[in-house]
């Protein structure tokens, strides 16, 4: 069994930036996310996509976004236990206990859940199940990995018209096919894309993919059209994600939906235990990153009262010893 003051469940922008906060109270961190790398669903929907609303940033890329965070965190040594699920949570002493997927136990002087949308999975293409890992991805964490590459983009949300726009000048063809006319990509992304060379093939579905051991071709299909084949080696499914509170649901939080209620502290109704970011639920919430970043230094500043009833609420501003 280990210890620490403070473990952040979720390891997004709120969650790193209140692993910086923490650390700057003096208090040692852990970052616990099921996902195998920084950044949540920042890192796992949208990297290459601009975000446009962090103060101080007039524009930045989700990528860059979470290495800042990272970046910002580094001094006080994070400890990040990456691809691990926290699975239970006891208080035998007062303080949370956090059972790990494994088995692993850590004490915590408080718990500060920042898991965005929970638990959340990728919305399977049926054709491809077969071809997982050969030629089927759900992200695209590295777009220069698809160099060269014909792809073939299904869906027509936000990440599928975001990748087409990033993939196009890299990939050597880019095809996007979506089951309806219209699309739920933001009109702007949609008109940028549909003037750069990416062939937009609507009213339509994959509908048989080829190869042996790997995708090296699709069959579309357009409605009341025969089928065509086209040369594929990548498939990129962006149709979207269920998300679930997962284990979290169990835990005796009280929850509003998929959210966890929270008061102005960020405290929830269990003992040490704070939540922060897109989770929360409390009148006037707005789900914005920025947003989440103020709700994390809320949380770390009264989780580092709970630790220690001594400690002040607010330890004065990061600039005050420069």
């Amino acid at each position: 069994m280990r210890e620490v003051d403070v473990a952040v469940i979720g390891a997004g922008p709120t969650g790193l930036f209140a692993a910086y906060y923490a650390g700057f109270r003096g208090l040692s961190v852990a970052v616990v996310d099921a996902l195998p790398e920084p950044g949540g669903q920042v890192t796992a929907m949208y990297p290459e996509k601009l975000i446009l609303d962090v103060a101080g940033f007039p524009a930045i890329k989700g990528r860059d976004l979470v290495a800042n965070l990272v970046a910002q965190a580094a001094p006080f040594q994070p400890e990040y236990l990456l691809g691990v699920r926290a699975e239970k949570l006891s208080h035998p002493d007062g303080r949370p206990l956090l059972g790990l997927a494994g088995g692993e136990q850590l004490r915590c002087g408080a718990v500060i859940v920042t898991g965005g949308l929970g638990s959340f999975t990728p919305r399977p293409l049926p054709v491809a199940e077969s071809f997982v890992g050969a030629g089927i991805v759900y992200f695209v964490p590295q777009p220069t990995e698809l160099a060269g590459r014909d792809v073939l983009i299904v869906g027509g949300g936000d990440s599928a018209f975001d990748w087409a726009v990033t993939l196009q000048p890299i990939a050597r063809s880019v095809t996007l096919v979506h089951r309806r006319e219209k699309f739920r990509a933001h009109a702007s992304t949609v008109a940028r894309a549909l003037g750069l060379p990416i062939r937009v093939i609507v009213n339509a579905e994959v509908t048989r993919l080829l190869g042996d051991d790997r995708v090296t071709g699709a069959e579309i299909t357009v409605r009341g059209a025969a089928p065509e084949e086209l040369p594929v080696d990548t498939v990129v499914a962006a149709l979207g994600f269920t998300a679930d509170l997962g284990p979290l649901a169990e835990w005796g939080l009280r929850l509003d939906r998929r959210h966890i209620v929270v008061d102005s502290a960020m405290a929830t109704n269990l003992p040490r235990v704070f939540a922060a970011g897109d989770i929360t639920e409390y009148p006037g919430k707005v789900r914005l990153i920025a947003t989440g970043f103020g709700e994390a230094a809320t949380a770390v500043n009264n989780a580092a009262v709970a630790i220690d009833p001594a400690a002040h609420l607010f330890p004065g501003h990061s600039s005050d010893g420069s």
